[in-house]
């Protein structure tokens, strides 16, 4: 495949879901905007990533989201993806999730690897488990474990809620993100 095609695959997956979201966007004013850093355990790699949280209802968040683990780092590489988030234990000020996330994956530094069919491009899913508060700007803490690369890594970052009027633990009647009931 050549480079620019490469390119153009590698766009047209980056872009595609937030082309399948945009129907949720005009409809939902539950949208939050959020910046993590990852570290993960068995490549000891540091990363940071980027998404945009939409909840169209009380339990459950559509997460695209962008990572990108650093050059220093043995592992080089970018994911985009798309998680979802189900909350099973809601609470006044707190959310545990269950996490389910699918990802395009481009392993820059993959022909340094010793790994016997190391390879450019590719897919993988996650699952885990997350824990984040009910306050307009939510810190979060995520376990992900990679079923593809076997590999676990950790996630803690903060979520902003666009037209959020509430303070620690309130819940805004205008945004099922904050309802508890």
């Amino acid at each position: 495949m050549s480079k620019l095609a490469e390119n153009r695959k590698i766009r047209f997956f980056l872009i595609l879901p937030f082309i399948v979201l945009m129907p949720l966007l005009s409809q939902s004013q539950n949208i939050g905007i959020g910046a993590d850093v990852i570290y993960n355990f068995q490549t000891e790699s540091i990363g940071a990533g980027a998404r945009v949280n939409f909840f169209p209802n009380s339990r459950l968040s559509i997460v695209p989201q962008f990572s990108y683990y650093f050059a220093f780092n043995k592992i080089n590489e970018y994911y985009a993806g798309l998680g979802l988030e189900l909350k099973f234990i809601r609470r006044e000020r707190v959310n545990f999730y269950a996490i389910a996330h699918g990802a395009y994956n481009v392993w820059i530094n993959y022909a340094e690897s010793p790994l016997e069919g190391a390879q450019p491009n590719n897919w993988n899913l996650e699952g885990g488990v997350g824990v984040s508060t009910n306050t307009c700007l939510r810190p979060f803490l995520e376990y992900r474990y990679n079923l593809k690369f076997m590999e676990t890594h950790l996630r803690l970052g903060v979520l902003y809620i666009f037209g959020c009027n509430g303070g620690g633990g309130s819940r805004d009647k205008r945004c099922d993100a904050y309802r508890t009931n």
